[in-house]
């Protein structure tokens, strides 16, 4: 036991206390296969400064791209200094999940901020206070939706393929069954959902925009599903939400997706944090917590933790979920982001993604051999092209010019993504690049 920081003495005060006589007996339970027989793979201690060295040496391998035309789930924008100040702030860094929640009246207040932002966004009655990620979200709203007669959910094969991996794990821990939608033309095959939905579907889920970065037509797919009576999830990127239909217009019943975008950096993938909202119907499914606004016997505006699932503190056994947390900081950075930019500043910001995108796509697209993959759909900020030369030959142009290039769809396709965050020079240099690679 080389790496537990308890003296000897205090190992074997600690034992004695247990009634055991050495730290083996703490795993007696534990298969002679499972355990390890060597020790671990790890250097020798080494003091503060050396670590310090040995980390700064690591992180001098990474490459900060100063120009990104890459998303599919991950997106680079602007945020504001105002943001970054004031959730640095000691107080909100070191908050974390309020185990007494009505004596911690700051974190309430800025939770309820953020469901109240969130379910405006979505065109929800109700959010919660967040769960950990987009890809929690959308599992957690599947789980919402199943019981022992509805154990079938459909989900379109035009979903993220992280998301889609958490919903397979999810699936079979609930022992349900996940029927992939087909694409057509770069969308969820209408025709093909209505030949799936049948008596035992317990809900569909899809993504507005999808991960090719085209819109979906989410009302037709709730009508088809509702008819069915089968419940409809929508997974979405927040940064449409101020031109694009809300969830809740079109019909949706629970919406998902990922804050990432709302004033959280790349952070190397992470931390990010995970929003659901949902109709008042479904509102006591909600996973993890919901606080509400009350007054005090003072008369004086106060929140209070409003629903809270029982089952996931003592009856686990009985719960449906084991969220019992949240991302409490990154929902607040979510919440400050969206204030200081306010409503007219987010639909700005939206307005200049969709502008920028359609306007690469029409400077690539001019050039010879560069198409669009799905040139009958509408998109938002992110569009598969198709190109005259492997998209990885591409991409090493590109990172040789401190550009992160679009994804890798397939040998001769590509998923550019492009923001506020870009310019229109920032364009320009991308076009002029492919031109060189295509010479």
């Amino acid at each position: 036991m080389d790496y537990i920081v308890n003296t000897d003495q205090e190992q074997q005060e600690m034992l004695a206390a247990l009634g055991l006589s050495s730290l083996e007996d703490l795993y007696k339970d534990v298969p002679e296969g499972a355990k390890l027989k060597r020790k671990l793979n790890l250097p020798e201690g080494v003091s503060e400064f050396e670590a310090y060295d040995a980390l700064k040496s690591l992180a001098l391998q990474d490459k900060v791209y100063p120009v990104i035309f890459r998303g599919a789930g991950c997106y680079r924008h602007r945020i504001p200094a105002a943001v970054r100040a004031i959730t640095s702030l000691p107080g909100f860094v070191t908050a974390y999940t309020p185990y007494q929640a009505e004596i911690s009246q700051g974190i309430l207040a800025g939770m309820f901020e953020f469901q109240t932002m969130i379910a405006d966004l979505t065109g929800m009655d109700v959010a919660n206070a967040s769960v950990y990620d987009g890809c929690e979200a959308a599992a957690e709203a599947m789980i919402m939706c199943l019981d022992p007669r509805h154990m079938r959910m459909l989900v379109s094969a035009a979903i993220n393929p992280e998301v889609l991996k958490v919903l397979k794990t999810y699936a079979h821990s609930q022992g349900a069954e996940l029927v992939m939608i087909p694409v057509r033309d770069g969308v969820t095959d209408l025709a093909a959902l209505n030949d799936l939905l049948d008596d035992a579907t317990a809900c569909v889920y899809s993504e507005n925009p999808n991960y090719y970065g085209n819109l979906e037509d989410v009302r037709a797919l709730a009508a088809a599903a509702h008819a069915k009576n089968v419940k409809v999830i929508t997974g979405v990127n927040p940064t449409t939400l101020a031109l694009a239909r809300t969830p809740g217009e079109c019909g949706s019943d629970i919406a998902v997706g990922d804050g990432q975008s709302l004033g959280l950096d790349l952070n190397f993938g992470g931390p990010t944090t995970g929003f659901m909202a949902t109709r008042t119907a479904l509102m006591r499914k909600l996973p993890g917590r919901i606080v509400g606004q009350t007054a005090d016997r003072n008369g004086s505006r106060c929140f209070v933790l409003t629903l809270q699932a029982r089952e996931q503190h003592i009856r686990r056994e009985k719960a449906s979920s084991s969220i019992c947390s949240n991302q409490a900081l990154c929902a607040f950075r979510n919440t400050v982001y969206l204030a200081a930019l306010g409503k007219e500043g987010f639909r700005e910001m939206s307005e200049q993604c969709l502008t920028l995108a359609h306007l690469a796509a029409a400077k690539i697209t001019a050039l010879l051999g560069y198409s669009l993959a799905y040139p009958q759909q509408e998109f938002f900020l992110e569009f598969a092209v198709k190109t005259p030369v492997p998209v990885s030959r591409i991409n090493e142009v590109l990172d040789a010019h401190g550009i992160l290039g679009g994804l890798e769809l397939a040998e001769k396709e590509m998923l550019v993504c492009v923001t506020e965050a870009n310019s229109e020079a920032q364009i320009e240099t991308l076009v002029n690049l492919l031109k060189e690679v295509q010479a």
